[in-house]
C-alpha cells in the first residue's frame, strides 16, 4: 500500500469521536472479512532474522494454501527443485490440513484483538494524508486484559490509519511500552520496545487483502501458529482466483505462472533506469518532442507504453 507523505494538517473530530469512528471502522472489517470467501494468488516474500528472504508463489485454495518456492534463503531454486517441493506438499494432505487449520486459528485470533481495540485503548486524532485518516492510541488504564495475547495488545501504543472513503482499516503500528511476562516469565515473556506493523489495501474493486506484516519483538510468546516474534513478510501481485479451484489445478496455475516469469525479461539496473527515461519522454513527447525523438507508436517491449523506439535501439 502506498501512501501520501504529504500531511495535510491535523484531523478533525467533527462529529464523530475517535473511539466511536474506531468501533465502527472494526465492525466494518469484521464484517467484510466474514462475508468475504475469495481466494487470490499472491507472490509472498518472508524475512526472519539470520536468514535471508524466501519467495514464495501461493494459491490459496478450499483444501489450503499451495507454495511454489521460488527463492529459499536467498537462494534461487531451479524450475525442477521447485516442482519438485511442491510435489511433496501435493502429495501430504495432512500437510496441507495442519496448514490451513493454522491460518484459521490465526484468523480467529487476530478477529478476537480486533474486537477488542475500541475498549482497549484511547484514541485521540491525528494526521491526515487524502482519505487515510490517523488515529493514535495508547492504553485504557480501566481495560482488562483476560488472555495472554491481550495483554501483549493492551501494552502497546501506536496509530492507525483509516481510509475514510471505504471505511477500511489500512494501517496499524505499534510498539510495547513495557516489558510482558507470562506466569512470571516461566511461559514467556515479550521484552519493552518491540514493535509491529501490519498494512492491508485494496487488491481489487471491494476487495482488501494483507499487504505487510512486520513483526520486530525480543523474547518468547507462542499465540500465532503462523507468526514469529522477529518476522517480516509482504504479498503483492494479486490475481483473483476461482473459488472452487483444487489443488491439482492449482499447481498448473503455479507452474504458468513462474514458467511466464522466467520467460519475462528481467529488469535489470540500466533496464529500470531506460525504462523511466522513456516514461519521462513520453511524457514530454504529447506535449512536443523536446528531445527529437520519433513520435510514439506501438510498444512491443513488454513495458506496456506507447512507444518502443527507445527500447528496440538498446535491444540493437
Amino acid at each position: 500500500m502506498v501512501l501520501a507523505f504529504s500531511c495535510l494538517g491535523r484531523a478533525q473530530p467533527a462529529e464523530t469521536s475517535a473511539v466511536e469512528l474506531v468501533r465502527r471502522i472494526v465492525g466494518n472489517e469484521l464484517k467484510a472479512e466474514n462475508q468475504d470467501y475469495s481466494h487470490w494468488m499472491f507472490r509472498l516474500e518472508t524475512e526472519k532474522p539470520n536468514e535471508r528472504k524466501t519467495v514464495d508463489e501461493v494459491v490459496e485454495t478450499k483444501d489450503g494454501d499451495l507454495k511454489r518456492p521460488i527463492l529459499i534463503d536467498g537462494r534461487e531454486l531451479t524450475a525442477e527443485e521447485q516442482d519438485k517441493r511442491m510435489q511433496q506438499v501435493i502429495h501430504n494432505p495432512a500437510a496441507l490440513r495442519k496448514s490451513l487449520n493454522d491460518k484459521n486459528q490465526d484468523t480467529a485470533r487476530s478477529q478476537r484483538l480486533l474486537k477488542m481495540l475500541p475498549d482497549a485503548f484511547v484514541f485521540h486524532y491525528g494526521d491526515r494524508r487524502g482519505d487515510l485518516v490517523e488515529l493514535n492510541f495508547s492504553p485504557n488504564p480501566h481495560f482488562q486484559a483476560h488472555t495472554r495475547e491481550a495483554q501483549v495488545f493492551h501494552a502497546m501504543e501506536g496509530s492507525v490509519w483509516i481510509d475514510s472513503k471505504q471505511a477500511r482499516l489500512a494501517e496499524i503500528t505499534g510498539h510495547l511500552t513495557r516489558e510482558v511476562k507470562f506466569g512470571g516469565g516461566l511461559l514467556g515473556h515479550l521484552d519493552k520496545g518491540g514493535e509491529f506493523e501490519v498494512k492491508q489495501a485494496e487488491v481489487a474493486p471491494g476487495y482488501w487483502e494483507l499487504t505487510l506484516l512486520n513483526v520486530q519483538m525480543k523474547g518468547k510468546a507462542f499465540f500465532f501458529k503462523t507468526i514469529s516474534v522477529q518476522q517480516k513478510y509482504s504479498r503483492s501481485s494479486f490475481k483473483q482466483m476461482p473459488d472452487d479451484l483444487t489443488i491439482p489445478r492449482a499447481a498448473e496455475i503455479l507452474r504458468k505462472q513462474v514458467a511466464s516469469d522466467y520467460r519475462r525479461p528481467q529488469n535489470s539496473s540500466a533496464q529500470l533506469v531506460l525504462r523511466q527515461f522513456h516514461l519521462r519522454w513520453l511524457g514530454q513527447s504529447a506535449n512536443g518532442n523536446a528531445l527529437g525523438l520519433p513520435s510514439p507508436t506501438t510498444c512491443s517491449s513488454g513495458y506496456g507504453c506507447a512507444n518502443c523506439a527507445l527500447h528496440d535501439a538498446a535491444a540493437g
